[in-house]
């Protein structure tokens, strides 16, 4: 594996870094939480990203993309983490979007992937359920047959970005109970269709998330995405690319909040010298390096196996996963300690990135079950 990037991905990730720079300053994300704005997110931004190829990097030309790869998104996503953007990237691109991209009819695809990729249309993957937890199989939600429809019935929690979402892509199960496999069906669903209600929620780090109730809400034949009972496979398929991208965001976070922390041990002083000059900090400091590193390795890893179709990309998704989930959490641990008493306040920036680690670590899976999925995956 080539653990570098070539010349055109250094020149992404500088241009990347040049408009989070002047776009999307941390008090901007401030702003938004504290203004309780409606979106919580910018849809100029938005747009912004999607003049600038973003939206369609991973998806092939033929479907408007650029025909790109997820090393080349985790380039993106790292510099979007360095800043904690919110705008949703993650729910409508590798959620939403990778399930009519990997699953999707012909007419599908076209309906969805161009306004997409342009900025046009957002996009939500209601699958999570209050019992669910973290296993992608157990559906409760029900999909009843109506003439030539279906009539959904049944209840989503923690549906990223679900309150702006202009489609939902809806698991539900079509046959069979409990965590089956099979008998799991995918659904695309105008999110303002009669039946479904949808319910703002704020998360920790002010990102956001819905849960969305289906009252018996009628959708066409046309409506479902792959082939009926078997959207289970398609969805774990879809959840494993999103948890490799938001691995690469959350090194960017860890990255930003390990630079802030050396920064402040460079300035703050006690006895008439800098605090870094102190044997147990820089030790401390080394180990939050040596953490990124690590965390850097395992995302990259990740991201190559997707691009390279690897038979072992999930087994090497839950390593990045558990990798990031422990180090985020480290890293943002430690710089709020030695921070010191300002590093409590909310009026310092540093507690942003461990709210925004404590979310990202438990979604789609924390470290011990991606320890766990690994050591199923291979055999243990």
């Amino acid at each position: 594996m080539q653990f570098t990037l070539t010349e055109e991905q250094q020149l992404l990730q500088q241009s990347a870094a040049a408009f989070v720079r002047e776009s999307s300053p941390l008090r901007r994300i401030r702003a938004l939480r504290d203004g309780n704005d409606a979106d919580g997110l910018s849809r100029t931004l938005w747009k912004q990203m999607a003049e600038l190829g973003w939206l369609g990097i991973i998806f092939a030309a033929d479907d408007g993309g650029l025909g790109l790869g997820y090393k080349d998104l985790a380039v993106v996503l790292e510099e979007l983490g360095k800043a904690l953007v919110p705008e949703p990237l993650l729910s409508t691109v590798l959620l939403g979007g990778s399930a009519v991209w990997l699953g999707g009819r012909a007419e599908q695809k076209q309906a969805v992937l161009p306004p997409l990729i342009g900025g046009d249309l957002l996009l939500a993957l209601a699958y999570q359920e209050p019992q669910s937890r973290y296993d992608v199989f157990n559906v409760a939600a029900r999909a009843e047959r109506s003439g030539n429809g279906w009539r959904l019935s049944g209840e989503k929690r923690f549906v990223l970005d679900g309150h702006v979402a202009d489609r939902l892509v809806i698991s539900a199960r079509t046959a069979g109970t409990g965590n089956e496999r099979q008998g799991i069906t995918l659904f695309l669903v105008d999110a303002r269709a009669a039946g479904i209600s949808t319910t703002r929620q704020r998360l920790l780090d002010s990102r956001n998330a819905a849960i969305v109730r289906l009252d018996d809400v009628r959708v066409g034949r046309g409506d479902v995405i792959g082939t009926v009972d078997q959207g289970g496979e398609l969805l774990a398929s879809v959840i494993d690319r999103a948890t490799a991208a938001l691995s690469a965001e959350m090194l960017g976070g860890m990255l930003t909040a390990f630079h802030m922390t050396l920064d402040y041990l460079k300035t703050r002083q006690q006895f008439g010298v800098p605090i870094g000059s102190f044997q147990a900090l820089k030790h401390r400091a080394a180990q939050m390096f040596v953490e990124t590193e690590l965390a850097r390795s395992a995302v990259m890893a990740a991201a190559m196996a997707l691009d390279e179709s690897s038979p072992r990309a999930a087994q090497t998704i839950s390593v990045a996963k558990a990798r990031c989930s422990d180090a985020f959490i480290v890293i943002a641990n430690e710089a709020v300690q030695m921070h010191g008493g300002i590093g409590m306040t909310d009026e310092h920036d540093i507690g942003f990135f461990l709210k925004r680690a404590r979310v990202a670590e438990i979604t789609f899976g924390d470290a011990a079950f991606h320890r766990q999925r690994f050591a199923t995956l291979a055999g243990y």
